[in-house]
């Protein structure tokens, strides 16, 4: 593995997570969701990621996207089955990444690059173990599209919401509830405070609340910034995720892992930033709580 100071499953988490966060903010997406009747951001966020399960009540979709606060997800689900289908969902989106990845990658769309990382993300899918990922199974048993492009996408896609899943695991072994998560991510300066409101939709009183559970469990202090233990107890929770999410990496080998940062860098190098990933460029120097 290529020399660095972070975990395998972060760095790959990283370079597949750059290519299929497209699909939140690429023009094509969006309208190809409106056109199948999705109403909105927040209504084709849900109903996408969550569509190859089938039409979910509300309360399966915030046991999976616990991060968000209930009341988000409500205003979203069920209601997004009475516009459109899970299939007619899918379908839309595919469609919508197909005329995306096409404009933004331009050459690059029919290259060797594309064909080879889509070939050994293909790979690390295969040998992925769905247990306890369910969006990740859910998405594992859709067909695989025949365009090395969007089959990339699909494996990107695949392998990010295996990741999500480790981490609703280490979240939960750590016996945080969704607005805990939140805020103590915010606590540790590995989030900017706007996610807590504006992002996952917590209220105020919400996250007071989570703020002094927290603060009594021993992981901030009262005026939020995480304690000693709250920074110990976060980096459990990452290392946990990582640790979860390194088992299929490690059997495609660091020849073919390194192979695929290699061949995918330029591919991600033009695609727009990740909200997750380069937060601190995308939110004010002061966003979070452990910043000056």
């Amino acid at each position: 593995m290529a020399e660095t100071t972070k975990p395998q499953a972060r760095q790959m988490w990283e370079c597949v997570e750059r290519y299929h966060q497209l699909c939140y903010w690429a023009p094509e997406v969006r309208e190809t969701a409106t056109a199948s009747g999705l109403k909105g951001f927040w209504m084709s966020y849900f109903a996408t990621r969550s569509a190859p399960l089938g039409p979910m009540p509300a309360s399966v979709v915030e046991s999976l996207f616990f991060y968000f606060a209930p009341a988000r997800v409500r205003r979203a689900i069920p209601d997004a089955w009475t516009f459109s289908t899970p299939s007619e969902v899918l379908a839309a989106r595919y469609q919508g990444m197909d005329a995306a990845l096409k404009r933004e990658l331009g050459k690059s769309v029919d290259s060797d690059l594309v064909r080879r990382s889509a070939e050994t993300v293909r790979a690390a899918c295969d040998a992925a173990n769905p247990v306890g990922r369910v969006l990740f199974a859910g998405w594992a048993s859709l067909d695989w599209p025949d365009e090395p492009h969007l089959a990339l996408w699909h494996g990107c896609t695949l392998l990010r919401e295996y990741r999500s899943g480790c981490h609703l695991i280490a979240l939960a072994a750590a016996g945080l509830d969704g607005c805990e998560s939140v805020v103590s991510q915010v606590a540790v300066d590995e989030a900017p405070r706007e996610w807590i409101q504006e992002e996952a939709g917590w209220t105020e009183a919400e996250a007071a609340g989570a703020h002094e559970r927290l603060r009594r469990r021993g992981w901030v202090d009262a005026e939020g910034r995480a304690t000693a233990a709250g920074t110990a107890g976060r980096a459990e929770v990452e290392a946990m995720t990582d640790r979860l999410d390194d088992a299929h990496w490690a059997a495609i080998g660091d020849d073919a892992a390194d192979a695929l940062l290699a061949d995918m860098a330029p591919l991600n190098a033009g695609l727009p930033k990740d909200d997750q990933i380069d937060w601190r460029e995308l939110y004010p120097a002061n966003a979070a709580t452990g910043a000056e």
